[in-house]
């Protein structure tokens, strides 16, 4: 991971923690495809003759649908990057048509992090940090949030050294 953040980092950067979009993302591709297939399923086994195949199609499309929301999630993780330098933070996401957003860390006012139950359970969440005159796109979906908001607060309170051991 990392090749855009480490290709931006300056010479005395650091990468001081590095996350991705949490493995979540691919639930709706998942249970799209389970369910295409358990219609295949039922609909085979009750072997309803019928005059067209319309719940055949269903089916297709229901794992087409599947399998296209897998590919588009995998393509969306693979090509986001979000990192904490010890200078900045660093988001990145896109491929072809790149969109980008930094923040130094010297800005950085505060970190919200937004977890549902299920994102606590799953270590994921959305992630919104606020800056002095502005504020960062929220981080949706992030794994480690709380890991995040960690290392970005630590960072911002030593101005940009490590933190003092406890």
């Amino acid at each position: 991971m990392s090749s855009y953040v480490r290709k931006v980092l300056q010479p005395t950067e650091t990468i001081r923690f590095e996350t991705r979009l949490h493995w979540v993302i691919y639930l709706r591709g998942l249970v799209a495809v389970c369910l295409g297939v358990a219609a295949a399923l039922a609909v085979r086994q009750l072997d309803l003759e019928w005059n067209f195949d319309a719940p055949l199609v269903a089916v297709a499309v229901g794992i087409a649908f599947g399998i296209l929301s897998w590919i588009s999630a995998w393509y969306r993780r693979w090509t986001t990057e979000v990192a904490v330098t010890n200078f900045r933070i660093i988001y990145k996401r896109g491929f072809v048509r790149r969109h980008t957003f930094e923040m130094n860390m010297s800005k950085v006012e505060s970190v919200h992090v937004d977890q549902s139950v299920l994102g606590r359970m799953l270590d994921y969440g959305d992630i919104i940090v606020r800056g002095s005159g502005s504020s960062f796109e929220p981080l949706r979906v992030i794994a480690s949030p709380l890991e995040f908001r960690n290392h970005v607060t630590a960072e911002n309170g030593a101005n940009g050294a490590p933190p003092p051991p406890a």
